[in-house]
């Protein structure tokens, strides 16, 4: 597994671990349909969350969330119909960015951003 691949892992893997804490209920992680990906779809008081993980380890090129364009935010949307189509069940939805960093040595920083339209 390419390094970038096992820090993506990584970050999913905090990811999940602060959702869970929230009480979020994991229904996803990288799910797929066509070229689409949703980082991690989480259930929370009957609200389906389709959750952006941004992880960085290291500050140099700034903040994990300032990488999340309108163009991805597209794309997360467009998955996401799908996913709907696919589980009618669900009526009630948000788009968040999850931020994390990881500097070597520290403990992780969150940044959790609800509600998301850009």
């Amino acid at each position: 597994m390419s390094q970038q691949n096992l820090l993506g892992k990584q970050g999913e893997d905090l990811a999940e671990r602060f959702l869970t804490e929230k009480g979020f209920t994991i229904l996803h992680r990288n799910w797929r349909h066509s070229h689409y990906e949703i980082d991690i779809i989480a259930l929370l008081n009957n609200v389906v969350h389709f959750v952006e993980v941004k992880f960085r380890s290291y500050k140099a090129f700034g903040m994990p969330e300032e990488s999340v364009t309108k163009k991805k935010m597209k794309f997360l949307m467009q998955a996401a119909d799908q996913f709907l189509y696919k589980h009618p069940q669900y009526k009630h939805i948000q788009f968040d960015i999850l931020s994390i960093n990881a500097v070597s040595g520290k403990e992780p920083d969150y940044f959790f951003i609800q509600d998301v339209y850009l």
